[in-house]
């Protein structure tokens, strides 16, 4: 008689064979289950509003406005006149890695972005090494974008009443402040439009992408009567050293057009038009940073650069002698600057709510209210944690910071485009990356290229930052995601 408490080995019975480490790291989340629960979240979905105008605004409007309303001034004295070459090599990277993105998106349209596309090629802990780089990437873009709202807000407030915030409240620590007050303020203002839901946010971002071209156009206009062809001499001064070192800090300005990827599950028709909306909003912006970043060191002698947040309403001020033009300038890039917090912390929420959905974070992540259609305790959550951060972080290290981590994960793109080629080769693309793998290795070279020239503070800040994110895995993401094996009490 076969004893029933005895271990199955000796009852006869094949005992299931546990995966080991190696496999449950490198599990995949297939394609068809990634877009099935496209928009489902803990109690609601996300709703479908959003059209090719609408994703084509998101993606300008995250991006149109870092690097030249606010990075430009910490480039140049980098670069100097040769910082329009540096907007060019950024703005190639970008394309390369935009080209693949826009495949990527058309075959698996999820909020995601590129930690899903990872997940679905490269297995659970590349997914979720690229979704820690994407906190990085977006969480702290806010918070660098909006100390830079902060001092166009100062240049607003003197031409118009008079009177400036005190450092103390206008500075973060170690810029001379104690609190950038304006910073938090602008991403409370962010959350608050996004707690409204998708389509009322991409409303008022439409709007503040409008008067943010319409404020580089003047600038341009105004600005080129200030055009001195002396200030173009010596225009490599500092070698391409110094031009790589400033692309890889201006590479910061070109998070936004993966913004739109972000928006796959609350896009109407997301596999033709995030590929479209992907490569218009690259092209738009590419073209406003070189026009613009021509004209402000043609304007201005680049040694006199001084590191300032509000160069152009300086440059304005300059060129013209009134202070009209600068403020009017100020009160643009007050509304323009505003529009990137807005979208970015749109597209961090919606890459939380994707790795939540998953369960490698907290199911608050992906709670969606049934009213909005927003997930509005993670918005509540990113926003406090970006503004804070925002208000006590200088410009300069937030900004190398989202720089590495937006790298890192555009070179993972690249990859997974060529895997998902590989393992997939007939799923249905509405967009194809051309000369593939040649223009996703190239892609993948410039970044790893760029990576290389930022400083080695900001490498150690990376390193650190990553191993924060392997502990949180193992202890927290490898044991509760979806994919991982039921423990024997709950079979």
């Amino acid at each position: 008689m076969i004893d029933q408490g005895a271990p199955p080995q000796e009852r006869g019975q094949t005992v299931p064979r546990t995966p080991g480490l190696g496999a449950r790291l490198m599990r995949r989340k297939p394609v068809e289950v990634l877009v099935a629960e496209g928009g489902q979240g803990e109690g609601g979905t996300l709703r479908r509003s959003l059209g090719l105008w609408q994703l084509t605004m998101i993606s300008i409007g995250a991006t149109l406005g870092t690097g030249i309303f606010v990075v430009l001034g910490e480039a140049v004295p980098k670069a100097g006149p040769a910082v329009t070459l540096s907007f060019v090599i950024a703005g190639l990277t970008a394309l390369f890695s935009a080209l693949s993105y826009a495949e990527l998106a058309g075959t698996i349209p999820v909020a995601g972005s590129s930690y899903s596309y990872a997940y679905a090629t490269m297995g659970e802990l590349i997914a979720w090494v690229c979704g820690w780089c994407l906190v990085l990437e977006y969480g702290v873009s806010v918070a660098a974008v909006a100390v830079g709202w902060g001092e166009y807000l100062n240049e607003l407030l003197d031409g118009t009443i008079g009177v400036t915030l005190p450092d103390a409240l206008s500075a973060p620590p170690g810029d001379g402040g104690v609190f950038n007050l304006p910073a938090l303020i602008v991403v409370l203002l962010a959350m608050a439009f996004l707690l409204g839901g998708a389509r009322e946010s991409a409303r008022a971002n439409t709007v503040m992408v409008a008067v943010k071209i319409a404020a580089l156009v003047l600038f341009c206009a105004i600005g080129v009567q200030g055009l001195r062809s002396g200030n173009y001499e010596h225009f490599m001064p500092l070698g391409m050293s110094g031009v790589s070192a400033a692309g890889a800090t201006l590479f910061f300005s070109y998070i936004g057009f993966d913004a739109a990827s972000t928006a796959g599950e609350e896009a109407k028709d997301a596999q033709r038009d995030l590929p479209r909306a992907i490569m218009l909003s690259l092209v738009i912006v590419t073209a406003l940073y070189v026009l613009v970043a021509a004209v402000a060191v043609g304007a201005k002698p680049w040694r006199q650069f001084n590191d300032s947040e509000a160069a152009l309403a300086q440059i304005m001020r300059d060129v013209t002698g009134q202070g009209f033009w600068a403020t009017l300038l100020a009160a643009c890039a007050v509304i323009a600057i505003a529009s990137v917090v807005l979208t970015v912390l749109y597209g961090q929420t919606r890459i939380l709510f994707a790795m939540s959905r998953d369960g490698l974070v907290p199911k608050v992540f992906s709670r969606v209210h049934p009213k909005t259609g927003a997930p509005r305790a993670n918005t509540v959550i990113v926003s406090l944690f970006c503004g804070v951060l925002a208000a006590a972080v200088p410009l300069g290290q937030l900004a190398d910071a989202t720089s590495i981590g937006t790298l890192f994960a555009f070179a993972l793109v690249n990859v997974a485009v060529v895997v998902l080629r590989r393992t997939r080769p007939q799923m249905n693309r509405t967009f194809r990356v051309p000369l593939s793998p040649l223009l996703p290795a190239l892609g993948f070279a410039f970044c790893v290229w760029m990576m290389g020239s930022l400083s080695t503070v900001t490498w150690v800040v990376f390193g650190v930052w990553m191993a924060v994110g392997l502990v949180v895995y193992f202890l927290y993401g490898h044991r509760r995601s979806r994919l991982a094996p039921p423990a024997p009490s709950e079979k």
